[in-house]
């Protein structure tokens, strides 16, 4: 079922879409700035992650300012008996920040559990991929190591704002022209 999201809703998504304001009371911030009171800002949020419209509320570090410059989405080829049961432990381990099961793309991706893993030297990295690879045991058949080598702006869905009506857009495609 598709749900249209109520004004006060949509200003609450467009107000938090690039994140919580970095204050004190960042739920307090976003009524200000929407009209509502903190405390329905609060509701309406549990709502929405309630009725799946919104999924997680959480951050987004910066592991470069961090110190954590090292980064590899590791990719395993695991016997698919055996994905569901380890899957899990994999994702469960300290320095795993996600980890999720994709489908094989035969011939060309064999590969069926991904696992990303930070560290502030490739020597640490290394080391935690010999983790997952002892974990996974025999069930694992092969595994690479997808290196980044630039970071990615990490978002999530962005609603256009209500004034990006096409009106506006119009008026803003003129000027720059």
């Amino acid at each position: 079922m598709t749900r249209v999201l109520e004004p006060e809703d949509r200003a609450i998504v467009e107000a938090t879409q690039a994140g919580l304001p970095l204050v004190e009371q960042p739920y307090a911030a976003v009524a200000e700035k929407t009209g509502l009171s903190e405390a329905e800002v609060m509701a309406r949020l549990l709502r929405m992650m309630d009725e799946g419209i919104i999924r997680r509320i959480g951050i987004v570090p910066n592991h470069y300012a961090l110190g954590i410059k090292h980064n590899a989405m590791t990719v395993w080829d695991v016997a698919d008996e055996e994905v569901s049961r380890l899957g899990p432990l994999v994702g469960a381990l300290p320095f795993v920040t996600h980890c999720y099961r994709r489908p094989r793309r035969e011939p060309i991706w064999r590969y069926n559990l991904f696992a990303m893993v930070h560290g502030r030297s490739a020597v640490v990295v290394a080391e935690k991929i010999s983790t997952i690879a002892e974990l996974l045991g025999d069930a694992c058949r092969a595994h690479d190591v997808l290196v980044s080598t630039r970071i990615l702006k990490k978002t999530g869905m962005r609603l256009k704002s209500s004034s990006d009506t096409p009106k506006n857009a119009r008026k803003h495609e003129r000027k720059a022209v």
